[in-house]
C-alpha cells in the first residue's frame, strides 16, 4: 500500500472534479477569466504533487 499516491489525485480533482464549479468568466483574476486562471494554477500544482509522491517513495524504499 502506497498512500502517498493519493497526492496524484489532487491534480485530477483540480482539473476534472472542480471544473463544473469553476466554469465561469467572472470574476477575473489578474485580468484573465477565472477558468483560465484556475487551469494555470492547476497546472502549476501538478509538478508539486508529483514531486511529493517521488519524495515519499524515495524515503519509503530508496531508489527503484
Amino acid at each position: 500500500m502506497r498512500p502517498q499516491l493519493l497526492w496524484l489525485g489532487v491534480p485530477f480533482v483540480l482539473f476534472a472534479g472542480a471544473l463544473p464549479l469553476v466554469n465561469r468568466l467572472e470574476p477575473r483574476v489578474a485580468a484573465v477569466p477565472f477558468l483560465l486562471a484556475w487551469f494555470i494554477g492547476s497546472t502549476l500544482v501538478t509538478p508539486l504533487a508529483v514531486w511529493l509522491v517521488r519524495r515519499a517513495d524515495l524515503r519509503a524504499g530508496g531508489r527503484r
